[in-house]
């Protein structure tokens, strides 16, 4: 990801390359196992949704028990990993690289990089909990629409077993 040449007599501190290596290895990861969960979810998704099942007289049956619907979890946790944790990790790591590399040679050029880093990561913060929030409403109205629309149609239903019953006697 990042090639880090250091000189035997670089004087970086211990606990900074404990840090960097720490952040390196905890954005690889991330970014691994969100590979990993769509690597294995999303063929499926594709060959459920391009018609290999849907053709057949079983299609619905084969969307309704593909493995995707049920590991929705696993889903929105890769993709939460790969795009929140993961360019956060990364911002992070853009700091923590500058620290090391300039160091010894320009502690102004490390601090002017976390000027930087500090205000882009609290903005991609708030924007992604402004985004959430927005998508968190939506869901909301669409699910409080779907319930009103049972309940009328409930109250439909009741309405016209009343009315059936009173014409019966």
């Amino acid at each position: 990801m990042v090639e880090l040449q250091l000189e035997k007599d670089d004087k970086v501190p211990e606990a900074l390359l404990v840090v960097f290596a720490v952040c390196t290895t905890l954005l690889v990861t991330v970014h691994l196992v969100a590979l990993m969960i769509s690597t294995c979810i999303l063929p499926n998704m594709e060959a459920i949704s391009s018609g290999e099942g849907a053709a057949s007289i079983h299609g619905v049956q084969a969307v309704n028990e593909s493995p995707h619907d049920k590991m929705r979890l696993c889903v929105e946790m890769a993709w939460v990993c790969s795009t929140g944790l993961g360019i956060i990790l990364f911002l992070v790591e853009i700091g923590i690289l500058c620290w090391v590399k300039f160091f010894e040679r320009s502690q102004n050029a490390a601090i002017a990089s976390t000027v930087i880093v500090i205000p882009a990561g609290v903005l991609f913060v708030i924007f992604s909990l402004v985004f959430y929030r927005k998508l968190m409403a939506h869901k909301y109205e669409l699910h409080e629409e779907g319930l009103r629309e049972l309940e009328d149609l409930a109250h439909a239903l009741s309405n016209d077993n009343e009315t059936h019953r009173l014409n019966v006697v």
